[in-house]
C-alpha cells in the first residue's frame, strides 16, 4: 500500500471526535457522485470514511466488484475485496438501526460477517431486503446516480469483477452538499 492508502493512525481523541464532514464526493474516472453521510444513524462508518477519504486512502482505488441490478463494491486499496482498513486500527462493530436497504443508491458497509467492517462500501442498485440487519446503512447517494447506474452496467468477468477498471481517482470530504462548496473548501490534488 502507499502511504496515501494506509489510515492514518489516529488517537483515540480525533477518532471518535465527528469529523463534521456531511458528504463525500467520488471522482472516478467515468464520472463524479456524491454520499452523503447519516451521522445520526451510523457515526461511526460516517466518521471512517470521511477520514479515510480526507486522508487519500480511497484515492486512485477501484470498485472491485459490479452486480447488476444488486449493487457495486469498492473501497479495498488491494482490489480483491479481502483488505482494507479502518481508522480504528482494526474491524469496528456494525451500527444496525431502523435504517434499511429500501432501493437504488443506498451505501453500506461491506463486510465478511457480523462486527467486521473496514473501509469497503457497497452502493444498492435496487431495494435489496436480504441485507437489511446485516451491514451499516451510513449514506445515500446525494447526486450523480447516473454515474452509479452506469457503473452497475459495465461488464464483468466470472468473479463480478469489472472488465475495464472503475477507479476512483479522489475522494473528497465536504462540509455540506456540493453545491454550496466554494473553491477554498474543495481542493483538489494535482
Amino acid at each position: 500500500l502507499t502511504m496515501a492508502q494506509q489510515p492514518q493512525q489516529l488517537t483515540n481523541s480525533t477518532v471518535t471526535r465527528p469529523s463534521f464532514y456531511t458528504h463525500v464526493q467520488f471522482q472516478t474516472n467515468i464520472g463524479t457522485f456524491c454520499i452523503e453521510l447519516y451521522y445520526r444513524h451510523a457515526p461511526k462508518a460516517c466518521n471512517n470514511m470521511a477520514k479515510l477519504a480526507e486522508g487519500g486512502y480511497y484515492d486512485k482505488t477501484t470498485f472491485h466488484r459490479v452486480i447488476r441490478d444488486f449493487m457495486i463494491q469498492g473501497g479495498d486499496p488491494t482490489g480483491t475485496g479481502r483488505g482494507g482498513e479502518s481508522i480504528y486500527g482494526r474491524k469496528f462493530e456494525d451500527e444496525i438501526t431502523s435504517l434499511k436497504h429500501t432501493g437504488a443508491g443506498v451505501v453500506s458497509m461491506a463486510n465478511s460477517g457480523k462486527n467486521t467492517n473496514g473501509s469497503q462500501f457497497f452502493v444498492t442498485l435496487k431495494p435489496t431486503p436480504w441485507l437489511d440487519g446485516k451491514h451499516t446503512v451510513f449514506g445515500r447517494i446525494y447526486s450523480g446516480m447516473g454515474v452509479i447506474q452506469r457503473m452497475g452496467l459495465v461488464a464483468t468477468d466470472e468473479q463480478d469483477k469489472p472488465k475495464s477498471p472503475l477507479t476512483i481517482l479522489q475522494a473528497i470530504p465536504l462540509k455540506g452538499p456540493p453545491e454550496i462548496q466554494t473553491s477554498s473548501q474543495i481542493i483538489v490534488s494535482q
